[in-house]
């Protein structure tokens, strides 16, 4: 029997990446940088920091430094790329918003009795304050982020572990999100069921249960 619904975060419920594009245009023309890449270089160069954050190769503040400096093409002190970052983070946090489809959907989960989880490779603290800034805090039972964890997904252990919080088995919970890997591929082989969220048909042919939107999401 369904018990919860397990959601990702970042581009699931918060668009997240529309929210770094914006910022990032803003604060690399501060420091000269300009050009019709810059959101697609910044997000190579962000994708690859935070994999190894993810990977536990390096901590959350060293892959926003890695970014900084790599991004910019600067040599620079841990404290000199924490200030250069925070003209970016400031950016990034007020264009934090939720999908239009996020919040209907998690009180339609909860109006049928299941309890609703987020499951985000993220830092705690800085993932609560996305659901609070975006106003979700209050839609979501449990928030479990992957570096209160021993492992991010897709490993098995970000599932497992998330159920045991929750006080539910894998069997009944149904994961919803925006990546193939982990939040399809990765909690089915967990044991979960899962529906992968595709707003922008990238997966047509994705061999799992596929919708896009969370007007969509049935159980």
């Amino acid at each position: 029997m369904l018990r919860a619904i397990v959601f990702d975060l970042d581009d699931t419920l918060v668009d997240q990446a529309g929210a770094a594009r914006t910022a990032v245009v803003g604060w690399a023309a501060e420091h000269g940088i300009s050009g019709v890449d810059v959101a697609d270089r910044w997000a190579a160069v962000s994708d690859a920091h935070y994999r190894r954050y993810q990977s536990r190769e390096i901590g959350f503040q060293e892959q926003r430094r890695a970014r900084t400096r790599e991004f910019l093409g600067v040599e620079v002190s841990d404290a000199e790329a924490d200030a250069l970052f925070a003209g970016y983070l400031t950016r990034y946090e007020a264009q934090w918003v939720a999908f239009d489809d996020a919040v209907p959907a998690l009180s339609r989960v909860r109006e049928a009795g299941l309890r609703t989880v987020v499951l985000t490779n993220g830092d705690d603290a800085h993932q609560r304050l996305k659901l609070d800034l975006t106003g979700l805090a209050a839609e979501v039972d449990l928030l479990v982020s992957t570096s209160t964890l021993p492992a991010s997904k897709p490993d098995p252990r970000a599932y497992l572990l998330t159920c045991e919080r929750a006080g539910i088995a894998p069997v009944e919970a149904l994961m919803v999100g925006n990546s193939l890997a982990h939040d399809a591929l990765g909690p089915i082989e967990a044991g979960l069921d899962a529906v992968l969220l595709d707003r922008h048909d990238a997966h047509l042919d994705a061999p799992v249960p596929r919708i896009g939107s969370l007007h969509d999401l049935s159980w």
